[in-house]
């Protein structure tokens, strides 16, 4: 399969994932609150999983991709181009989000949002420190969150794992549930990419988007190393 066929499964997949689930956040915030928000994550990425996983993985996800490179299973090339994809499908998603919630010039440079729910101040979905919360509980959560969430993507693609045909399912409860525990903090990003996006139409989000950069990465980081000591402990008890 073409390396390009799959840059652009990344591409798509990563602006339906901006567009649909931090549309979510955008458009129906105030009704479906948090935990709606970390629901519509979920089902976007199942949905996603299915559709372009047999293309490109679908990682969606510079943090995935990282951690699918550092184990092996990705070049250096196709890594490269997997994150350029993902940005641009982050920037489209966010530019057609924008569009559809007519926030227009004023709502950008007055950081106008649609509407605070459940505490948490929002402008188009991006990730900005939630009140309350300091730099150290949104790097710390990002690191966790996506330590957990990458280690259910390696766990449920392990052809030896049995997940089968439920591992999109089990990737998306994952991606769900992190939502619904980050968004409090920092609207919850362990995605760049989902980060970039929204940030490009939210200037007060750049401050804080060193934290979702290095978080994820970081979290991606320990999930395959704790990966990789836990599968070579397995691959010794069986011989």
């Amino acid at each position: 399969m073409s390396s390009m066929r799959k840059y652009i499964a990344e591409f798509v997949g990563t602006m339906f994932l901006v567009l649909l689930a931090c549309g979510s956040a955008v458009l129906a915030g105030p009704s479906i609150g948090g935990l709606g928000i970390g629901l519509c994550f979920g089902l976007v990425l199942i949905c996603l999983c299915y559709s372009i996983g047999n293309i490109s993985g679908c990682h969606v996800n510079p943090a995935v991709s990282f951690a699918v490179w550092i184990k092996g299973g990705l070049s250096g090339r196709d890594f490269c181009g997997y994150v350029i994809a993902q940005l641009l499908g982050a920037a489209l998603g966010a530019c057609f989000l924008f569009w559809l919630s007519g926030l227009g010039l004023e709502g950008i440079y007055n950081f106008g949002g649609i509407t605070d729910y459940d505490g948490m101040v929002n402008t188009i979905a991006a990730n900005v420190l939630q009140p309350g919360a300091t730099p150290g509980m949104a790097i710390a959560a990002e690191v966790l969150l996506t330590f957990f969430f990458v280690f259910v993507v390696l766990a449920a693609t392990d052809p030896k794992s049995g997940f089968g045909k439920f591992s999109g399912l089990a990737i998306g409860i994952a991606l769900g549930l992190v939502n619904i525990v980050g968004i409090p903090v920092d609207n919850c990003s362990v995605n760049p990419a989902r980060s970039f996006g929204p940030a490009l139409f939210s200037p007060e989000a750049w401050g804080d988007f060193w934290i979702m950069a290095v978080g994820p990465l970081c979290g991606a980081g320990l999930a395959v190393a704790v990966w990789l000591i836990i599968a070579e402990a397995r691959k010794s008890r069986k011989s």
